[in-house]
């Protein structure tokens, strides 16, 4: 047999399988952290990140309760409810000649269920006469001893002034209650009377005309 030595710059058959045996382990460590990776063992399937979903049930929430606001029920003797008053201007024509003078009242009725009260006095009494946007005429100006009267309104019954207010065609103002006043445009100028009652006013003005 042969002794000799393989020729010069080939490798032995035993260091090529050595060098093959360290490549296939480098390859398959790194198959191996890639499939780590991607695995990632102990981590939950469908969420990366966050604790496992919590599957216990709930009772449903109970409904809130829901509180109804009463009204309170109207009975005898109640003061008068705003909704349940009507106040009407009124006056004894709807046109005055020269010389005549309108005669001025009101109208109050009881629209609600049960009997009410309120002031109906002169003093809690407002008549005002207006044309356009200016104010001619008030009852307050030089009213003299007003006095307060309460009343019981009971349903469905108008109560009107027991004495209508004369008015004489004249400006007022609480400066002209001693003296002449000025007389108002005439001639078929129109004019609007409002009342209010006891803080109740009326919803329609009354128009008429002077002469």
């Amino acid at each position: 047999m042969s002794t000799n030595p393989p020729p010069a710059g080939r490798q032995s058959p035993q260091v090529y399988r050595r060098r093959r045996l360290v490549v296939l382990l480098g390859l398959i460590a790194v198959i191996v952290a890639v499939v780590l990776i991607i695995v990632r063992p102990g981590a939950s399937q469908g969420d990366d990140s966050g604790p496992p979903p919590d599957n216990t049930p709930t009772a449903p929430a109970e409904p809130e309760a829901t509180t109804i606001p009463t009204e309170p029920v109207a009975v005898d003797g109640d003061p008068c409810a705003p909704e349940k008053i009507t106040v009407e201007a009124v006056t004894d024509q709807s046109s005055y000649e020269a010389g005549e003078q309108p005669q001025l009242s009101v109208t109050i009725t009881n629209t609600g269920k049960n009997i009410c009260v309120l002031n109906a006095g002169t003093k809690a009494q407002l008549f005002t006469i207006t044309s356009g946007t200016e104010v001619y005429w008030s009852s307050t100006d030089c009213q003299v001893d007003p006095i307060d009267a309460e009343v019981s309104l009971k349903p469905g019954t108008p109560i009107s002034s027991s004495a209508p207010i004369v008015w004489d065609r004249t400006r007022s103002t609480p400066e002209t209650c001693e003296g002449p006043r000025e007389a108002v445009p005439a001639g078929g100028a129109s004019y609007h009377l409002s009342v209010s009652v006891d803080g109740f006013e009326s919803a329609e003005k009354k128009q008429f005309l002077l002469y």
